[in-house]
């Protein structure tokens, strides 16, 4: 009998401490702040919700970059690669200017669809001598001049000068035009 009764009590406790834990659990939920989103359906009679505003930009420079050699790789599983080096160039803007090392390249990956997804990684090393690693991936197009461009930069960097960089999510928007690459790089804020 003794047997059964500590079952019972296991079983007791079991439910129990299963009890107080929904409980607390659900307090903690209830506690918590709504996150969702609220609805911009307008219902009838009611004004609808104002749209997102669009993000602020703020200019950070052009990056005018110079290719070199190609290699390609075709149709391997991801589809056909092409990497392409980027042999120099220059970053110009109101807070950073700087000279592209090398050496740096873009790992392209030719889409389906006549776009290619690029994936570049270079290293900018700026005038006052502070080493900052800028790596994009984005979209280009091809055009009758050369192709379009759709990049998203991030910089990295261990100097303080610099620091700022690594705390900005950039968008580019630019142009490829024979070996020469610009872009007009911009900070989301």
């Amino acid at each position: 009998m003794a047997f059964h009764y500590k079952e019972g009590f296991v079983r007791i406790v079991t439910a129990s401490l299963v009890w107080l834990g929904l409980t607390v659990c659900g307090l903690f939920t209830l506690a918590q702040t709504s996150t969702r989103v609220p609805n911009t359906v307008a219902s009838s009679g009611q004004k609808a919700a104002e749209p997102p505003r669009a993000p602020a930009l703020e200019y950070l420079g052009t990056l005018q970059a110079e290719t070199g050699a190609r290699t390609v790789i075709e149709n391997g599983p991801q589809g056909t690669r092409t990497i392409v080096q980027v042999v120099g160039g220059r970053f110009e803007g109101p807070r950073l200017k700087a000279s592209v090392q090398t050496p740096a390249g873009d790992w392209i990956t030719n889409r389906t669809d006549g776009s290619y997804r690029l994936d570049v990684r270079l290293t900018l090393k700026t005038d006052d001598g502070a080493l900052i690693l800028v790596t994009y991936n984005g979209i280009g197009q091809t055009t009758d001049t050369g192709a379009s461009l759709r990049i998203a930069p991030l910089f990295e960097t261990g100097d303080s000068r610099y620091v700022w960089l690594t705390r900005l999510q950039a968008v580019g928007l630019g142009e490829r035009v024979g070996t020469k690459v610009t872009y007009n790089i911009y900070a989301l804020k």
